[in-house]
């Protein structure tokens, strides 16, 4: 009786623990459905094809809008989000004092021309991996993306321009203590605009997430 009580639970934490791990994967379709994994459960789930950079223009992602026509575009509104240091907010969003932290560099910033706004999956990155094949209204979404503060980030301009278009498997944080973060939200955003890795991207996020903690990463999908 014991034993078929013991079975018998541990069939229920199975179940469980089946319910807790794969319904975002087997449900989620729409916009705003939520996708709940560990964070290598996750890499693996994306899909795995070869880039293609063909007939990409930067222009094809309108960015830095002023979306809610608050006066503050889409760069101000992650300077404001992003301030260790609030700073004084002006006629037409201009930026004046604050700090922040560039987390890419491990280094502090107090003047918001020394950032720049990063996509953390690059505009050509997204292109090479299905936003080519998007309409222009989703290539804006994706590029002011706000609904997810993994999507953009304020990092100092030097290391911003020397990542430019890279994917992990070419360019990683100079801040070492960073990379596990960075991988895992790399993830998180082709996760939430389903977007495919090409085979030297896996095997690179693989690398960095295999001495990483494999914690959820929680994600709402864009598109």
């Amino acid at each position: 009786m014991r034993s078929t009580t013991v079975r018998t639970a541990a069939a229920a934490l199975s179940a469980l623990a089946a319910l807790l791990l794969t319904p975002a994967t087997a449900h989620a379709a729409d916009p705003g459905d939520t996708i709940a994994l560990p964070v290598r459960d996750a890499l693996a789930a994306l899909p795995l094809q070869d880039e293609d950079r063909t007939g990409y223009e930067r222009t094809k992602f309108r960015h830095w809008i002023d979306a809610d026509r608050d006066g503050c575009s889409t760069r101000a509104e992650v300077l404001l989000a992003e301030a260790v240091t609030a700073p004084e907010q002006s006629a037409g969003c201009q930026l004046t004092g604050g700090s922040w932290y560039s987390p890419y560099d491990d280094a502090y910033f107090t003047a918001a021309r020394a950032l720049d706004i990063d996509h953390l999956v690059p505009l050509a990155e997204a292109w090479d991996s299905g936003a080519s094949a998007w309409t222009a209204k989703e290539r804006e979404a994706y590029a002011n993306d706000l609904g997810d503060d993994r999507a953009l980030i304020a990092v100092s301009a030097t290391s911003n321009r020397s990542k430019s278009d890279q994917d992990p498997a070419t360019w990683q944080p100079p801040a070492a203590g960073y990379r596990c973060t960075y991988a895992a939200d790399w993830v998180a955003v082709k996760t939430r605009w389903r977007l495919a890795i090409d085979l030297r991207e896996q095997m690179a996020l693989t690398g960095i997430l295999d001495s990483c903690p494999n914690s959820p990463i929680h994600v709402a999908l864009g598109r």
